[in-house]
């Protein structure tokens, strides 16, 4: 079994681009305290990229050495099939932590914009910003393998932890 310690990143590649180049900015900014492994980085997309079934496959070997997944949750991902529900129903069977990123700013489950498919589950919700998702980064992994199997519902942090990061 290969080593799990990247992170699957899920996004609307149409609309919330923008957001994931934030985080690998936030990244490679020496100023700002955050750090991921990005398992996108493993591999690229050869000119095949347009056979969905070939997009798929790739994105499954990706999938293989992510330990968490963050979907970033824009404007239309909850109507983002194709891809997007894809991407988090394999997350759902592949039993990782989803981390929901509003890009909002929302701090809790955005019921206006969260995919159908995470708004029940054992997911944790927290707003767009680099200290936050850090923190979500390096704490719910270990709380969802710790998790009472039967709890459900959406997960987020409240206000001190914000206040603690300085937000």
């Amino acid at each position: 079994m290969a080593y799990k310690n990247k992170t699957y990143v899920i996004f609307d590649g149409d609309n919330d681009k923008w957001a994931y180049a934030f985080m690998k900015g936030w990244k490679s900014n020496e100023n700002v305290d955050f750090n991921f492994h990005d398992a996108h980085e493993t591999g690229t997309l050869t000119a095949n990229a347009q056979n969905e079934q070939y997009v798929k496959t790739a994105l499954r070997e990706r999938f293989e050495s992510a330990k968490q997944v963050v979907c970033l949750v824009g404007e239309s991902t909850k109507n983002l099939y194709k891809f997007v529900r894809w991407e988090l129903d394999t997350a759902i069977g592949l039993d990782l932590p989803i981390i929901a990123v509003n890009l909002n700013k929302k701090r809790q489950m955005d019921p206006e914009r969260c995919p159908a498919i995470i708004r029940d589950s054992y997911t944790l919700h927290v707003s767009f910003n680099a200290a936050i998702v850090q923190y979500a980064l390096d704490n719910f992994p270990d709380e969802y393998r710790r998790r009472d199997k039967s709890a459900t519902g959406p997960r987020f942090y409240n206000d001190s932890v914000y206040t603690k990061l300085g937000l």
